[in-house]
């Protein structure tokens, strides 16, 4: 089962252009991680809402993408152009058919 989740955050007003760059940063860079199964970055409906859905083999992948170094400059870059906090909401895998 993988380790799925869909995290929504707002970014501040002026800094999309600059968060947009490091999202596609860590669009290319991320994929070549271990236990990384999908990675991308969506714009929302809503003005200044943008959403990733990150999928990992497990929980450990995805703790270890936090911490290689590659990333950290580009994760701080992106949490200084949020305005407040992200709301991560896990993704569970369908039950098989019976």
């Amino acid at each position: 089962m993988a380790y799925s989740f869909l995290s929504r955050f707002r970014i501040k007003p002026g800094e999309e252009d600059r968060f947009v760059a490091a999202a596609r940063r860590m669009e290319e860079q991320a994929p070549q991680e271990p236990g990384v199964l999908h990675f991308q970055f969506f714009r929302l409906d809503e003005p200044h809402m943008f959403a990733v859905l990150e999928s990992f083999t497990d929980e450990n992948a995805d703790k270890a993408h936090m911490e290689y170094e590659q990333n950290k400059p580009l994760i701080a870059e992106m949490i200084e152009c949020m305005d407040g906090h992200y709301e991560r909401e896990m993704l569970h895998d369908l039950e098989p058919a019976r």
